[in-house]
């Protein structure tokens, strides 16, 4: 029997289902491997907000992830939303001490609402304890500037960002460009070497969770074998497919987009 690689996904869930472990837990599946989940939040959200956030104690965060890698070792890693410093300080000592590969960190600050998840005393926790572990991270432009200290209009801009968050973080660095005006061109940025990955703007309203997809898609392709700029390829061509294949739920703006799967 063929071993079917593990990923985990370390994150918020979202009671609409479009976003945090919920739209983890779909991606990794849509990638046929094994999904794991160490939940920080509990949120009452949809497309339109959030509206009220539970954390999860950093002991029980601990503890899940002793659960995890005593038993199932996951072959990557995804982390999302964590918006307490002892949940960061937690997280960060499972990592290391279990010496976890293949890690993925989405820095959700600000939700596709605007609504924004990470409080202000959390920020330097994210930045000196749990980013510098990962292999990668993936800040979108507003969670970019706020990293920076500077606002990211252009894709001069971009390149300035990553060379000054790569420079502070110590990893490779993705800038996701959706927020762009004509292009959705991503950067990624690792060792001094620039890669642009160029794509189209798709007219679907229905983003909501996105970030948290192609994270988890680079996640799985990690697991798989392929080298960083090749993990980004495929899960930008992912989500894109997916945005094309969307389906509407009728209300709101709610994705079906995870029901997309690789052939």
């Amino acid at each position: 029997m063929n071993e079917i690689k593990k990923v985990l996904t370390i994150a918020g869930s979202d009671s609409s289902g479009g976003a945090g472990i919920q739209a983890d837990i779909k991606t990794i599946a849509a990638h046929k491997m094994y999904a794991m989940s160490a939940v920080t939040s509990l949120t009452a959200q949809n497309t339109t907000g959030v509206y009220a956030i539970l954390d999860a104690p950093p002991e029980f965060v601990a503890k899940e992830l002793d659960a995890i890698f005593t038993d199932i070792r996951p072959d990557a890693v995804k982390i999302g939303m964590v918006s307490q410093p002892g949940i960061i300080r937690a997280i960060a000592a499972k990592l290391r001490e279990y010496e976890a590969k293949n890690i993925v960190a989405d820095p959700v600050m600000i939700a596709s609402s605007g609504s924004r998840l990470l409080s202000p005393d959390a920020m330097n926790a994210l930045r000196e304890e749990l980013l510098p572990l990962a292999d990668i991270i993936t800040p979108n432009l507003p969670e970019a500037a706020v990293l920076t200290g500077h606002s990211i209009k252009d894709k001069q801009d971009m390149l300035r960002a990553a060379q000054e968050i790569s420079a502070l973080l110590k990893s490779a660095v993705l800038i996701k460009g959706g927020h762009l005006e004509d292009t959705a061109d991503d950067l990624l940025y690792t060792n001094g070497k620039v890669c642009w990955f160029h794509g189209e703007k798709i007219p679907n309203p229905n983003t909501h969770g996105t970030g948290c997809t192609l994270s988890s898609a680079i996640a799985c392709n990690l697991a798989a074998g392929c080298t960083l700029p090749e993990a980004v390829q495929n899960a930008k061509e992912y989500l894109t497919g997916a945005l094309r294949f969307g389906l509407d739920l009728g209300h709101g703006s709610g994705p079906l987009y995870h029901m997309y799967r690789i052939q």
